[in-house]
């Protein structure tokens, strides 16, 4: 057990499983107090307990407004500050530019931009009474190249990067870094439907589908080995500590040299 979050509050969105809770056993390992929060409240409350008194799990739906208002405030409320928000949630979006509806941009943008643009407005106040804080927005390769993720996933992930990059501008002075994680041929559930389709699955067949999935993306990066949850974890735990102290408006990419190569889809 490390102490670079010693006395730092975090919540981490989308925490139940994948990135969002091998963040949380990571924070709460390096002395942070954590707030899980996600739909699946099973999950979500069995790996609070397994990671301790420090962890809680709190249910949220990052679609609903109100949700996202009431974690922060309350998370602020019970331990009297608030120092690293973590908007990890997300999910695949539908679409090709042919048949992209206006449905598919409401749900696209809802889930993956606005959910984190409120979770920014409503940390900063609770931030700036703790005397400042960290604002971490999980974005993707997808922003910056083709054959990433579909057409519509890649620009709304493009418009978060773009946007947190602006926010760590306005912030700054305030003393509230913003950046973003951008990860790539990382092995978690999106590629088979999201957290909320895992949760439906057996955990052998979740297993399987994973194994599959490390091997075809390591294929995809000159390293020829996969992603996995706790790179991303890690890369925001340096993020979330006072070792990044300097980094703000900052893309950081973490692929293992994917964006270097051609464009191929791991698939």
């Amino acid at each position: 057990m490390g102490n670079r979050l010693q006395d730092k509050v975090a919540i981490i969105t989308g925490g139940t499983s994948g990135i969002g809770a091998a963040t949380a056993e990571l924070f709460a390992d390096e002395g942070a107090t954590v707030v899980i929060a996600g739909r699946s409240e099973e999950k979500g409350q069995a790996l609070a307990d397994r990671l301790g008194d420090r962890v809680t799990y709190q249910r949220q739906d990052v679609m609903v407004e109100e949700d996202i208002r009431r974690v922060i405030d309350e998370t602020a409320e019970r331990f009297g500050r608030l120092d690293v928000l973590f908007n990890n949630a997300g999910g695949p979006t539908a679409g090709t530019v042919p048949d992209i509806t206006a449905a598919n941009v409401d749900y696209g943008f809802r889930l993956l931009f606005t959910s984190c643009v409120l979770g920014m407005r409503f940390a900063i106040p609770h931030m700036l009474a703790s005397g400042g804080g960290c604002i971490i927005n999980n974005s993707s390769v997808a922003a910056i190249r083709h054959l990433q993720g579909n057409i519509l996933y890649s620009a709304v992930k493009a418009a978060l990067t773009h946007y947190s990059k602006l926010a760590g501008v306005e912030l700054g002075p305030k003393g509230i870094r913003v950046n973003v994680i951008s990860p790539g041929a990382i092995a978690t559930p999106i590629f088979w439907g999201g957290s909320e389709r895992a949760n439906t699955l057996p955990d052998e067949e979740n297993a399987r589908k994973l194994e599959k999935l490390q091997r075809n993306l390591a294929r995809a990066t000159p390293l020829k080995v996969s992603g996995l949850d706790r790179d991303i974890a890690t890369a925001a735990l340096y993020l979330a500590s006072d070792e990044g102290r300097f980094v703000n408006c900052h893309d950081l990419v973490v692929d293992g040299g994917r964006t270097s190569m051609f464009n191929e889809d791991p698939a």
